[in-house]
């Protein structure tokens, strides 16, 4: 129990702490307008683009891609092959075989290839042609991966890969920006308080001086004297935790601040949002409509892209797994020649005579793994799209709802704009009033009070709008 009464003693101590050290600070850049940096919505969101590092790893998601797409390429390059192979033993040339040999495969399953031989010796195997002897042949699949195969697959795979990994740096650049946004205004929100409050104690410091000089000439009570001193200090008391908000607020946003080095960027004291209570406006007529917004991200948000990437990835895949249900029929057919042209003296009945054909026949009895992976790839596709179509109507409906409570803090901060007029017109008027000695500074305070607390939900009113807008954005995943 001494314990949590220390801690608190301590908390309470290290407010008034932070108060005292803050507020001359923030009090000289009141004080001197050209000490201001202002910070601009716009400003600190390419500040965010640029340098945050979400924004680099989203990048490189998409040159991994790229990279394994490259990959995937390279199961279409040209390969050259040489064998060398001999066997001499007790003085005696057993063979010498020297095979050079160019492999083209192509985007139809076809593969070319073209090569030389060398083939000498006292035992060389007979299927071998003796001596010296050039070919180019080609392999052609007749049934199982003339339309797709593993390596067209793969390319295929990695195409939609980059196409999704576009999609998944939009998802991430449109969640940051969000959350920063969502930051900035509400360190507005925390400065814009601090603002109210600077006024408010600037009319109250000013309301005790000449209180106490009232009293001081015999025209006050000292009851009065104590009531101005209790309303100062309850304005040096809020201006003091808003102050630490603000500056809490400001930590928060420098979460978002980064340099151009990759360095941490800490916003400092003097760094203020470049936006007054009175310009903070409320309506914006270029704002896309919900229609608008229902039609863009039906067609473009991220995740809703994302899904359709998945299920071209099915689709390609269960292409692939429809090849087991095929026969295996490859065929492959050789024009030889003697010596190292393998076109030279081509004519009469050459084409009969020099040639080498071979027919490859494969086929499961039962096809198992064939039947059961082209089912399972089309109940994966059947899964995708249910999940896509929630997903779908999740994010129409989270549009909805932020596009109607966009609407709603906007009409509530219009109507209550002008009762923030009215509450001051009140405060004024009753000030007014006790300096003819027609009032009292119970009612003064009382009115004055209002006003504060009218101003305070206003600003809260005004900033939630600007962060609804936001959101209206980020469920439409337009946020870039």
């Amino acid at each position: 129990m001494a314990a949590s009464k220390y801690m608190l003693i301590n908390r309470r101590h290290l407010h008034v702490l932070v108060y005292l050290l803050l507020t001359p600070l923030v009090s000289a850049a009141q004080d001197s307008a050209a000490k201001f940096k202002r910070l601009e919505e716009q400003q600190f969101l390419s500040i965010v683009r640029m340098y945050h590092p979400v924004m680099k790893q989203a990048q490189i998601t998409v040159d991994k891609a790229k990279a394994n797409l490259l990959i995937a390429r390279s199961g279409f390059d040209p390969a050259l092959y040489y064998n060398n192979s001999q066997k001499t033993f007790d003085g005696r040339n057993y063979y010498q075989y020297v095979n050079p040999e160019l492999k083209i495969p192509t985007w139809f399953g076809i593969e070319v290839k073209a090569g030389t031989e060398n083939n000498n010796g006292l035992n060389t195997d007979t299927e071998l042609s003796p001596g010296q002897s050039s070919y180019v042949g080609i392999t052609v699949p007749l049934a199982k991966n003339l339309l797709m195969d593993k390596r067209r697959a793969a390319l295929k795979l990695s195409k939609q890969m980059v196409i999704m990994s576009e999609s998944e740096r939009a998802l991430a650049i449109n969640n940051l920006l969000y959350e920063a946004g969502s930051s900035y205004w509400n360190w507005v929100r925390t400065f814009l308080t601090v603002n109210v409050l600077d006024e408010m104690l600037a009319l109250s410091r000013e309301r005790f001086r000449l209180v106490k000089t009232g009293f001081y000439q015999g025209d006050r009570p000292a009851l009065d004297t104590t009531e101005a001193l209790a309303q100062l200090q309850q304005f040096e008391y809020l201006k003091a935790e808003a102050t630490v908000s603000w500056q809490v607020a400001g930590q928060e946003l420098s979460n978002f601040l980064w340099d151009a080095g990759g360095g941490f960027y800490q916003l400092d004291s003097l760094t203020i949002p470049g936006i007054r209570l009175q310009d903070l406006g409320i309506a914006d007529p270029a704002f896309p409509s919900l229609a608008d917004l229902s039609g863009i991200s039906a067609l473009n948000h991220p995740q809703l892209n994302m899904y359709e990437q998945k299920l071209n990835i099915l689709g390609i895949e269960r292409k692939l797994k429809f090849q087991d249900l095929l026969p295996k029929v490859d065929v492959s057919a050789n024009l030889l020649n003697k010596g190292y042209n393998v076109f030279n003296k081509i004519g009469g009945n050459f084409y009969e005579n020099n040639n080498k054909f071979n027919i490859s026949v494969g086929l499961p009895l039962r096809l198992s793994e064939g039947r059961g992976g082209y089912r399972l790839a089309g109940y994966k596709i059947k899964e995708t799209v249910l999940d896509r179509d929630m997903k779908k109507q999740s994010i129409l409906n989270k549009l909805y709802a932020s596009y109607s409570e966009m609407a709603g803090l906007e009409g509530q901060a219009a109507i209550y704009e002008k009762a923030v007029q009215n509450f001051g017109k009140l405060a004024r008027g009753e000030s007014q009033r006790f300096q003819a000695g027609e009032s009292t500074l119970f009612l003064v305070n009382a009115r004055e009070n209002k006003f504060l607390e009218s101003q305070q939900k206003l600003i809260e009113l005004k900033t939630k709008y600007h962060k609804a807008k936001l959101s209206v954005l980020w469920a439409a995943g337009v946020l870039r």
